[in-house]
């Protein structure tokens, strides 16, 4: 049986050298019109906002600071995109030492944000040993229904601590989506709904690719409420291909790797769940560390499958279980390509970056990954802070 721990961590933060910078865009009035301009907060993504503004956490230009307004004060410089930074650490100037050399951070629970993306290809109609059915309760489909809307579905029971959507593929339009109207928490009756309307299409391929592109773009339109992690669950049974072309191409597989790496460059990771035996072992690899952002060197991403009614409803609680307790959302934000430098620990462990923990690209969620998601979800009281160099921080 999965444990799901929800975390309850106390918000505690000190801003470097109890300095803190308020936004200019809050504080103005009117404010600047370059405020309300939408951004990519991804950290690879180029800074598409004015000169003297930057991309915060929540997709809008803003600034905390002007070359000539005095807003950072002493042993403060304020950066070309209207940021505030410590002089001495290599961003600033005067070459003073750090006024404060660290910042500390406790960690506290998220609530995610879960599109569940479902295959209805016509194999869905199978049995987990993949032969055809007459007998509903034995088809895949039908299991996966119970398993997450079902009473003791992974939705009904954690939608009060989750804002959960749902896609289902293809729709008739391939490669459209059939979708719910939005992500919510109590989102199980709309769930369950258009999962009871929209059942497997016998003549439907598995456009795999278009499928998850379809489910990032829902995500850009509607984005995640700030410091709430945004994942795809994708659900399958079948190799991909595409609306048209029924062949399982080596091309097909590809484009679905390359729309999982797309996904997590926009700060969504993804999760697989194959339902059966048809998935070839290296393409699901490959599609699962894409979804995850793992690069060579580091332990691969969990490829999770069911080949029956209980190793579903099990993988289903493993994923979201996971994302519900192991997303840790910072106290402050954190220059994701500094973030590495910092220092986690876990009950006074200190945890490896890349191996047990990593930092969502928004700066703001501390994902602990691998043995170190496991210890926090069997530690009865966990303790969980994080620690970053004073030239990482976010004002």
């Amino acid at each position: 049986m999965t444990r799901v721990l929800l975390l309850g961590f106390a918000l505690a933060a000190a801003a470097c050298g109890g300095k803190t910078f308020p936004s200019l865009c809050a504080t103005q009035f009117p404010p600047p019109a370059e405020c309300t301009t939408a951004c990519d907060a991804s950290p690879s993504a180029a800074n598409s906002c004015s000169s003297g503004f930057h991309c915060s956490g929540d997709g809008k230009c803003d600034e905390v600071c002007t070359a000539s307004g005095g807003q950072c004060g002493n042993d403060y410089s304020c950066t070309s995109d209207g940021r505030c930074v410590q002089n001495g650490n290599g961003n600033g100037t005067g070459g003073e030492p750090d006024a404060c050399p660290s910042a500390h951070f406790q960690a506290m629970k998220t609530t995610p944000s879960i599109q569940l993306l479902i295959d209805r290809s016509g194999s869905m109609l199978h049995d987990f040993g993949d032969n055809q059915t007459t007998d509903a309760t034995k088809q895949k489909f039908t299991i996966e229904q119970t398993a997450l809307v079902g009473p003791q579905g992974v939705v009904t029971l954690l939608q009060g601590s989750i804002f959960f959507g749902a896609s289902m593929f293809p729709s008739g339009t391939c490669p459209g989506l059939f979708e719910t109207a939005t992500r919510k928490a109590g989102n199980e009756p709309d769930i369950a709904a258009l999962l009871s309307a929209h059942p497997p299409d016998p003549n439907a391929n598995t456009p795999t690719s278009q499928a998850i592109d379809g489910a990032v773009t829902n995500f850009m339109a509607n984005p995640a409420p700030k410091g709430s992690p945004p994942v795809i669950l994708l659900s399958t049974d079948g190799l991909p291909n595409t609306c048209m072309d029924s062949t399982l191409s080596a091309k097909a597989r590809a484009d679905t790797v390359t729309a999982a790496k797309n996904a997590f460059a926009k700060g969504i990771r993804l999760f697989l769940l194959v339902e059966g035996n048809k998935f070839d072992a290296q393409f699901g690899q490959d599609l699962a560390n894409a979804g995850q952002g793992i690069v060579a060197g580091q332990p691969p991403a969990i490829v999770y499958t069911a080949t029956d009614p209980k190793s579903l409803s099990d993988a289903f609680n493993a994923i979201v279980g996971g994302v519900l307790s192991c997303d840790l959302q910072l106290s402050g934000q954190v220059d994701p390509t500094a973030g590495q430098n910092g220092t986690v620990t876990l009950n006074n462990m200190t945890l490896n970056y890349g191996t047990d923990w990593t930092l969502d690209p928004n700066g703001l969620i501390i994902h602990l990954i691998g043995n170190a998601c496991t210890t926090l979800k069997n530690s009865q009281d966990p303790v969980v802070d994080a620690t970053f160099a004073c030239g990482a921080i976010i004002f």
